[in-house]
């Protein structure tokens, strides 16, 4: 039986990260609450408190500052959907959330929340990836800027420390010559976790040689990740099959999948290497 927990609404966030500080390890944070409620349901969770976030205005919001897109950590999915910004420098995170979940869940699901579960196959894990993003991370004592690729740590596992919230994410604007896809291979179309999923984003100079690369992959190994060796290959040469299939092979060789129902590790490794291929083929196409 799930024992009695206090729950909170602060009314700014200063007071937020005060009843953080306080309750330390006993403390959890409720944003959309589409994973605290099934925690709660399933007696996963046995703490002390919960400190409502979804009322904090400091915490949602798009913007362009110094170069950066900034998003905060509060915004839902559907305002990543809907917001003018996110479709002219993020169509990849834009796919992304247009196959998260449902409507439902979309209307109540933040950005924060997906990422600081640090589920393998957290569907905006991927395309923030690729985008190169960093998270800030705020306690009463200190904010420090982490970059995504070093916050989730393994399954279920993050840096954040007891006292910390997740605030915003940012990245860098893309150049014009930047082009991206995602994709998310599934049971079903729709309202499915990931079987693997994977973005990337690529630049291009104006002979057609690619200066930057970010292949990201999840569901296929114990965090969401970047395949760096695959990256690297593509770096100061011009595309073309041959050299995007070798990139798209050494994608799935930096797999670390394994079996469960949704499917085996073969199959994931496999689906990995044709569906980076797809991918890295189609921002190409969208640079000539």
């Amino acid at each position: 039986m799930q024992s009695e927990i206090e729950l909170h609404h602060p009314k700014n966030l200063a007071e937020a990260l005060n009843l953080l500080a306080h309750y330390g390890p006993d403390g959890k944070l409720l944003a959309g609450g589409t994973n605290m409620v099934v925690e709660l349901r399933d007696g996963h969770y046995n703490g002390k408190s919960l400190v409502d976030l979804s009322r904090l205005k400091e915490l949602r919001g798009i913007s362009k500052q110094d170069g950066y897109i900034v998003i905060g950590g509060g915004t839902t999915i559907t305002e990543l959907i809907d917001h003018p910004l996110i479709g002219a420098h993020a169509g990849v995170l834009k796919e992304a959330a247009c196959l998260f979940a449902n409507p439902l869940v979309r209307n109540r699901a933040t950005v924060a929340g997906n990422l600081v579960d640090a589920s393998p196959a957290a569907d905006t894990a991927p395309p923030l990836l690729a985008l190169n993003a960093e998270v800030q991370l705020m306690s009463q004592a200190a904010t420090r800027w982490v970059k995504l690729e070093d916050f989730i740590t393994g399954v279920r596992r993050t840096v954040l420390q007891p006292g910390e919230l997740m605030v915003a994410l940012r990245w860098p604007v893309p150049s014009a010559r930047s082009a991206g896809a995602y994709t998310k291979v599934g049971l079903r179309k729709a309202d499915a976790i990931s079987v693997l999923s994977a973005a990337v984003m690529m630049t291009l100079d104006n002979t057609g040689v690619c200066v930057q690369t970010s292949i990201a992959l999840g569901a296929v190994s114990p965090k969401p990740y970047r395949a760096h060796e695959a990256e690297a290959l593509l770096i100061g040469k011009v595309l073309d099959t041959a050299l995007i299939a070798e990139a798209a092979r050494l994608a799935a060789e930096s797999t670390r999948p394994i079996d469960d129902i949704r499917g085996t590790a073969a199959y994931r490794k496999r689906v990995v290497a044709i569906t980076v291929r797809r991918l890295l083929t189609k921002a190409a196409e969208v640079l000539k």
